[in-house]
């Protein structure tokens, strides 16, 4: 019998899924002594949260062609995104190229703002070869850090971890790595977490207060030497886990307690639309908002992985009177607007330097919609990579509508190209900490998500899509040009002020257009001096300088 199906034929205290905090979770802890953290490869204390999209998420309806919306129409007539009315797409991005162009599905506001922000980055087409279309398979293989053809026993994210917190489970925890190494929110451990020998620990409660008291109210010793047999070995494994599920209780109350949220991010809790009972929570708002939390109490927990399911939208994937409504718009909702608050909280906590989260999932579905106004198993699909350290942009160019191989789009990167810049460039992994987590022959095609972001980059990335120009003429006598480029349409004030701070006038108040504005205004009713002019419009807030003269 398999390790993983004899857990779920025991029923002990250290093997049981609980819930924290109200949300299922599963606690990995890998442990050893810790060496000097350059040598191990983690010189920093970076956190990577990975949000799993459980049932392989229809990338077409996420990221618009916009270049090919006539072939997406043709491909998908009953669940495309419209391009016109008040829930079209949402344009992401007007400087990049005509056939990069591409549209957000409407309830990604969330991922629009971050993004405008330069804090979101979309890394197109990512798959690996010869995808399996099965959701175990595509997952296990997601998970090992393998190809198609690949059977690890092993996480890449366990062997990562391994690598950088050797000699688990002897030494740990200990006073320079207290937490459990990864924390997974949901009912088991995955594979993800696996390392190539030895035990992920898991344990979990409803509320950090819930865990330690079971925890400390499980009664009775374990056995003092158990059977030189394979059933031994398999219980012996149990009550490692068991153990460390003890030694981390006391932390994991610790850190949640002196812990807390910015009060002034509000989690959603609710789709704001009728998308029917399954999908209106958002559960997993919640599971960041605690991941949030953990870190502002002084969790060195390196890796969390959190979920959100209900994405196998074979059927009802939209409303059968409005593609922009249903299911699938609830779960894209629940992602972007958790994301937000989340970035957002970590932020206001101090902590959004540390933080990188990424989204994965199995595999894409179809380009053609079926009959039931849903979508069957497909391939490739876009990934997100959010944080105030990454490169912004979008990586990779829209799939080819006109060249499908079997109604199935062709995937541009491997998402072990993502995972290794991630590893390597923002959780500072040595070179043989790649070897070990065997992703080092991706180290030359990583796609490069934070080894070109050098100072002022993300300056530039903003400026180049929200700016306020400078006036001209400068010094004016009776007319000057005040011009400004969004990047999407918004509530634009354009104001000027005296040095009092004195509202002069008003010059722009109403939601304008993406694109380049200009407007004369009319300074010859000015007194001489100084003055300032200042925008606001979404992201955009900046103010200048003008000079009038006689």
């Amino acid at each position: 019998m398999k390790r993983r199906g004899f857990i779920k034929k025991l029923s002990i205290a250290g093997s049981a899924p609980f819930l924290l905090n109200g949300i299922p979770l599963s606690v990995l802890g890998n442990n050893g002594h810790l060496q000097r953290l350059a040598a191990t490869g983690a010189d920093n204390d970076n956190v990577l949260v990975l949000i799993q999209l459980h049932g392989g998420n229809d990338g077409l309806n996420t990221i618009i062609p916009i270049d090919q919306y006539g072939q997406y129409i043709n491909l998908r007539p009953n669940i495309a995104i419209s391009s016109t009315g008040n829930r079209k797409y949402i344009d992401l991005d007007n400087t990049l190229s005509v056939e990069d162009q591409v549209g957000l599905h409407p309830d990604m506001i969330g991922v629009k703002e971050l993004y405008d922000q330069g804090k979101a980055a979309i890394v197109q087409g990512v798959a690996y070869e010869n995808i399996n279309q099965s959701h175990f398979r595509s997952r296990d293989i997601w998970w090992m850090g393998g190809g198609f053809d690949d059977e690890f026993s092993s996480g890449w994210a366990g062997r990562y971890l391994d690598h950088c917190f050797p000699g688990y489970p002897d030494n740990y925890p200990n006073t320079e790595m207290p937490d459990p190494l990864g924390l997974e929110i949901g009912n088991n451990v995955s594979l993800l977490y696996h390392r190539e020998t030895g035990i992920p620990a898991a344990i979990g409660t409803r509320s950090p207060e819930q865990f330690f008291d079971l925890i400390n109210s499980v009664g009775g010793l374990p056995p003092e030497s158990v059977a030189n047999t394979h059933y031994g070995e398999e219980l012996q494994w149990i009550m490692d886990i068991e153990e460390k599920s003890n030694q981390y209780a006391d932390r994991l109350k610790e850190v949640f307690d002196n812990g807390t949220n910015s009060p002034n991010v509000t989690y959603p809790e609710k789709y704001p639309f009728d998308a029917g009972d399954r999908f209106a929570s958002n559960g997993l708002a919640q599971q960041l908002r605690l991941i949030a939390r953990l870190l502002s109490g002084g969790s060195k927990t390196k890796i969390f992985l959190a979920r959100i399911g209900g994405f196998d939208t074979h059927a009802n994937q939209v409303e059968d009177d409005n593609p922009s409504m249903g299911a699938h718009a609830a779960l894209l909702y629940h992602l972007s607007s958790a994301v937000k608050a989340f970035q957002d909280d970590l932020q206001n906590l101090g902590l959004e330097d540390r933080v990188i989260t990424a989204t994965f999932s199995e595999f894409g579905r179809r380009a053609a919609s079926n009959g039931s106004y849903g979508t069957d198993h497909g391939t490739s699909a876009p990934m997100f990579v959010f944080g105030k350290n990454v490169h912004p942009g979008v990586y990779g160019t829209n799939p080819d509508l006109s060249n499908l191989r079997g109604g199935n789009l062709t995937h541009q990167h491997d998402y072990r190209q993502v995972f290794t810049s991630i590893l390597q460039d923002f959780m500072g992994a040595s070179d043989q900490a790649l070897v070990d987590t065997r992703f080092d022959q991706f180290v030359n095609t990583k796609v490069d998500l934070f080894g070109t972001l050098v100072t002022g980059n993300k300056e530039n990335f903003i400026q180049n899509r929200f700016r306020l120009n400078s006036a001209f003429p400068n010094p004016a006598k009776s007319h000057t040009t005040l011009s400004y480029y969004i990047n999407n349409s918004a509530h634009v004030s354009l104001k000027i002020f005296d040095t009092a701070g004195r509202l002069v006038t008003e010059v722009v108040n109403e939601k304008q257009a993406a694109g380049e504005h200009q407007v004369v205004v009319d300074v010859s009713r000015f007194k001489p001096g100084a003055y300032v002019y200042n925008i606001e419009a979404g992201v955009l807030k900046a103010t200048k300088k003008l000079i009038v003269q006689n």
